[in-house]
């Protein structure tokens, strides 16, 4: 089935939003943005980026200094009540009632937004997050990949319009994350927004429509994500050499090699999106060139090198 296009009309308007705590530290600056209703929108940054400080300013939970939101035309402080009903919320933290079973968790968040008591959108929540076999389980009894899951089930309770997940596989394991995509996507195509925070560059690119980067409480980037990853899927070929060079020599300049550790490796950048990597033509060019190498390895950038670039490019 088809998903449905995401709708331009912004579902949440950030305007102008910054963040200074009483200590100083400045953990926003001047953040705009607009998330389309029903996308799928993964903010990436390393830790202390600043995506937790925006989800919580959102959600009300942490007051700006400086700036507006509105959810679907609420304003967060002015129509608070309106705005937060509309959004569910999985934090990075798991906080439960360990005493407290599946069912009545799951229940009482429902009910703590007015929401009239339905067991079956609660069965349907808990069936659809493998957690109906455990609903009158204590949560303390619970694996954390369970526990995560709860999490879900909680802020999925009263029906929102848009959710939240504050690094939603941290501390998960392989098979809960694809779970946790194939749940992500089946809400998406029920017409729920996904907000998301991560690391994981394999998480973006599996899930997002859209891509945004916060670095050090900068939005230095948005774009959608088919363009965005083909910025990102760079790799690199080392070389490492018999001997060692001073120089890339001339007839091998058009290969934009780069040598490192002292002369004794060659490096080649290449894109993964394009239709030839240029590895072929390469190596039979360091051939001609009399140049001979005892191995090679590859590694594609991470997430830290991309920021750095990136900021790098900005300054």
């Amino acid at each position: 089935m088809q998903k449905p296009a995401p709708s331009a009309d912004p579902v949440i308007s950030i305007a102008g939003v910054s963040k200074t705590y009483a200590s100083g530290h400045c953990a926003l600056k001047g953040i705009d943005l607009d998330i389309r209703r029903g996308e799928i929108f993964a903010l990436l940054g390393p830790n202390g980026a600043g995506k937790t400080t925006l989800i919580g300013i959102v959600c009300g939970i942490v007051n700006p200094s400086e700036g507006c939101v509105t959810v679907d035309g609420h304003d967060i402080v002015a129509d608070y009540r309106a705005a937060r009903s509309l959004i569910g919320l999985v934090p990075q933290e798991l906080t439960t009632d360990a005493f407290e079973t599946v069912w009545a968790t799951t229940s009482l968040s429902r009910g703590l937004w007015g929401k009239p008591r339905d067991a079956a959108h609660i069965e349907k929540v808990l069936k659809s997050l493998s957690l109906w076999d455990r609903r009158n389980s204590k949560i303390m009894t619970l694996s954390g990949g369970m526990k995560r899951r709860v999490m879900i089930a909680k802020a999925l309770a009263h029906e929102p319009q848009i959710l939240f997940l504050d690094e939603p596989s941290a501390g998960v394991d392989v098979e809960l994350r694809r779970d946790m995509w194939n749940l992500v996507r089946a809400l998406r195509d029920s017409g729920v927004t996904i907000i998301l925070t991560t690391h994981y560059i394999e998480e973006a690119e599996e899930m997002a429509d859209r891509i945004g980067v916060i670095n050090k409480g900068e939005l230095i980037l948005v774009e959608d994500k088919a363009t965005l990853m083909r910025k990102l899927g760079r790799k690199q070929l080392t070389l490492q050499l018999h001997g060692r060079l001073e120089a890339v020599p001339a007839e091998l300049a058009a290969h934009r090699l780069v040598l490192a550790a002292d002369g004794r490796e060659l490096v080649y950048t290449y894109d993964t999106q394009g239709e030839r990597t240029g590895i072929t033509a390469l190596l039979a060019d360091l051939r001609h060139a009399g140049i001979r190498f005892r191995d090679l390895n590859t590694t594609q950038s991470s997430l830290e090198d991309i920021f750095v670039d990136l900021v790098r490019q900005r300054q």
